[in-house]
């Protein structure tokens, strides 16, 4: 594609908007994590490259990002709000740098560039994120808006587009700039999403897990970094006020070849080989392929009701959890066990359960943690709570780290973005070569079919829609309640209350809502050193045991 535009005379800027890390056996199943994903990641050409959240639970994983990433792309990695415990030294040092101020080679086009992160609070305490508000009023920002040789403003961002951040520091740079062109990359929400600050101002977010290539177009920029003598420009990009364009590109194959002009014989360079080998090698070398069972069906995390028997939380409620939520120690305990449905990330697939579907399906590494002996009346309440998000326990819309998983993550976008995903790319239909004759003669398959603030038209491939079903925040499993003869279950006058304890700060919270007195040194370690992911492939080879 970068040949392509060379030849063309035009400008194409590879952005990256964070969240690389945790999802897939690449990076999680290694020791340390991301042993090989660094320098499979390194070989990509990134003009742009900002920060996410999930590069910061962990203190580990924000010095990766510091000694390895930062280093691997340079000066291409600003890091506006973000600054980090050196390793070495102790000292309170940015991340990365701040900005970026860059002239594109075929146009000359002046781009100042920044890195934003949303007012994320979830962060390890090695590396501290400032507020937007407190940053856009700092020296270093004011002066490079003031910056009169700028022909677009580049914000890239693990941000929503349509958020209090954004509008911040769109705001701030029309208050010095109010005619230069603005671009926002966002994040965050999974969406595929298209948002208008001004006709000369526009937001794209791209999708999640690189299911989706985000494209944007900008034409009529001015190009004050070269003599106009010396720049090839298509006749199309000579008016004088920008136009702003975006496709949403279904990242396989089959969209490179149809957009690069070329096929499976051309399409890949030794360059890219070379990637595969290293990634191909890298999985052997994990055994990711290693499969543990063999799901009898699909489990969806949206694409089926809660409660129905294809949602995979009813899965995890009523077979997996009921059958490995125990220590040993209070096996005799009735537990009520409440989990995020946030940290189920991806559907099950009928066939073989790898390695590499556990990271997929629950990449993280909580444990489990436990609260004793608390009156069921006050611990069946919690999932009503925790579901209500309740205004006086969240600092953010962001805040809630029990967030559902798609489409429910994106509950707090304001764009009427309607997302669909399927995982089948065979015999997809190109939108841009093929009359609308055509496209009715050939079967379309399931897939994303988007409604955005630009209309209908974003999507590059035409899809069938999927029926999406929204799911709540949490759920809760009983394990161990005294039996009756009727159809529910006695209620016991006490529980151990069980948790994944990536949530344990929203569980006190609630409880201290329902006016309980427990706080962090009431809690204690539950099923000690078991994460998710090991109790879910656990039950797996125990229970799929048949070969597909």
């Amino acid at each position: 594609m970068r040949e392509k535009a060379d030849s063309e005379g035009v400008d194409l800027l590879l952005v990256d908007t964070g969240d690389r890390i945790e999802g897939n056996g690449l990076y999680d199943a290694s020791d340390p994590k991301g042993k090989y994903t660094q320098d499979i990641f390194k070989e990509q050409d990134i003009d742009i490259i900002c920060i996410g959240n999930h590069e910061l639970y962990k203190k580990s994983s924000s010095e990766n990002e510091y000694l390895s990433t930062v280093p691997n792309f340079k000066d291409n990695y600003p890091a506006s709000n973000l600054d980090i415990l050196d390793p070495e030294s102790g000292d309170r040092v940015p991340l990365a740098p701040r900005f970026k101020k860059f002239t594109t080679k075929k146009q000359g086009v002046r781009i100042v560039a920044f890195g934003f992160l949303f007012d994320f609070t979830g962060n390890a305490n090695n590396t501290f994120v400032e507020k937007v508000e407190k940053t856009i009023r700092q020296k270093w920002f004011l002066e490079a808006i003031h910056d009169r040789d700028v022909d677009l403003f580049l914000v890239a961002g693990h941000v929503l587009l349509d958020s209090p951040e954004y509008n911040a520091i769109y705001k701030a740079i029309r208050e010095t700039q109010w005619d230069t062109p603005i671009q926002f990359f966002g994040g965050h929400t999974h969406v595929r999403d298209y948002f208008k600050y001004d006709n000369k101002a526009y937001g794209l977010e791209s999708g999640r897990y690189m299911e989706t290539i985000g494209f944007m177009s900008i034409t009529g920029l001015s190009t004050g970094g070269k003599p106009q003598s010396h720049v090839v420009r298509p006749a199309d990009m000579l008016a004088a006020a920008p136009k702003f364009s975006r496709r949403y590109i279904d990242n396989n194959l089959y969209s490179f070849h149809h957009h690069t002009s070329l096929n499976s014989s051309t399409f890949s360079t030794p360059h890219g080989r070379n990637v595969s080998a290293m990634i191909a090698s890298a999985r052997k070398a994990l055994n990711l392929d290693h499969s543990f069972g063999c799901a009898p069906t699909d489990l969806w995390t949206n694409r089926a009701p809660f409660h129905s028997e294809n949602s995979i939380f009813t899965w995890l409620q009523e077979q997996v959890f009921p059958a490995t939520i125990s220590d040993p120690a209070r096996e005799n305990h009735p537990r009520l066990a409440i989990f995020n449905t946030g940290a189920i990330r991806f559907d099950v697939f009928k066939g073989p359960f790898t390695i590499d579907t556990t990271y997929s399906v629950s990449p993280f590494t909580s444990g489990f943690r436990y609260i004793k002996d608390v009156p069921y009346t006050t611990a069946k309440k919690l999932v009503t709570i925790l579901n209500q998000e309740v205004p006086q326990l969240f600092d953010s819309p962001y805040d809630l780290a029990a967030r559902a998983p798609e489409p429910n993550e994106a509950h707090v976008a304001t764009s009427d973005t309607a997302h669909k995903y399927s995982r089948h790319v065979v015999k997809q239909v190109p939108l841009s070569p093929l009359s609308s004759n055509s496209l009715q003669e050939q079967p379309l398959t399931p897939g994303y079919t988007t409604i955005d603030a630009g209309g209908t038209d974003g999507d590059d491939t035409i899809h069938a829609p999927i029926r999406f079903y929204r799911v709540p925040n949490i759920f809760e499993t009983r394990v161990g309640f005294p039996s009756t003869s009727s159809s529910d279950p006695a209620e016991p006058e006490t529980v151990d209350l069980v948790y994944v304890d990536f949530i344990q700060r929203y569980v006190l919270l609630a409880l201290e809502f329902l006016g309980t007195g427990y706080k962090q040194g009431d809690t204690e370690v539950y099923m000690e050193g078991k994460t998710m992911t090991e109790v879910i492939s656990g039950w797996v080879e125990e229970n799929w045991k048949d070969d597909c």
